[in-house]
């Protein structure tokens, strides 16, 4: 039996030539001097009929991380306030962890010294509990499984290799094929960034080989 081969996603880059395809320009597709049809930017080709006419468009990936209250993410702390950590979240958009989502009792503000608790550069597992356009995303790490990330590899997807890593691939598949192979824990942020945590440096070094290779194997470029 002749092995399946695993279909290409039709992904286009920045400049990439569309194919010869009669229809009107939608968005997402220029005509260059030369009459050569380019993608504007990172996406899919999409031929779409509308009633008599085609449209061709490429419709782009996501290029950077929107915070969904709920979401779990892999956040980094950059700034250690008063009251507050500043966390670097991969979106245009700081995230803040308040004092009162890190420890369950009320505490005193002139009793502790936030940076005993969390320190600039440490990597945290949080959820996001707010957001909205008016104000910065708002974390907790209170609840189970989340807090600070005491050692393990840190990855971080570009846009392109989260959308196969989450479309294509599956995430829960790719976690288990990971843990059953090297004996790693596999903690998957919504805002395209992993964290490894093997027994060796070395397990999760081939681990997050493993994790590239594959998604290599779906993207072509």
């Amino acid at each position: 039996m002749t092995p399946r081969r695993r279909k290409k996603i039709p992904v286009l880059l920045p400049g990439d030539k569309i194919p010869s395809i009669k229809g009107t320009l939608g968005p997402g597709v220029t005509r260059r001097e030369d009459g050569k049809n380019v993608s504007v930017f990172v996406g899919q080709l999409l031929v779409q009929e509308k009633g008599k006419q085609r449209v061709i468009q490429v419709a782009p990936l996501k290029t950077a991380y929107i915070p969904m209250p709920g979401d779990i993410v892999v956040g980094k702390i950059i700034e250690v306030g008063v009251t507050s950590w500043s966390v670097d979240i991969n979106s245009p958009y700081t995230a803040i962890l308040p004092l009162s989502e890190v420890f369950s009792k009320p505490t005193e503000i002139t009793r502790i010294n936030l940076s005993k608790s969390l320190k600039v550069g440490d990597v945290i597992i949080a959820k996001v509990v707010a957001f909205d356009l008016t104000r910065d995303p708002v974390l907790t790490i209170k609840e189970s499984k989340l807090g600070k990330v005491p050692r393990g590899t840190y990855l971080e997807l570009t846009p392109l290799e989260a959308y196969v890593f989450y479309r294509r691939i599956g995430e829960e598949k790719l976690v288990e094929t990971v843990k059953q192979k090297y004996g790693c824990e596999l903690f998957v942020g919504k805002n395209f960034r992993i964290i490894l945590i093997g027994e060796s440096l070395e397990a999760e070094r081939n681990a997050m080989h493993e994790i590239i290779s594959t998604i290599r194997k779906y993207v072509k470029v």
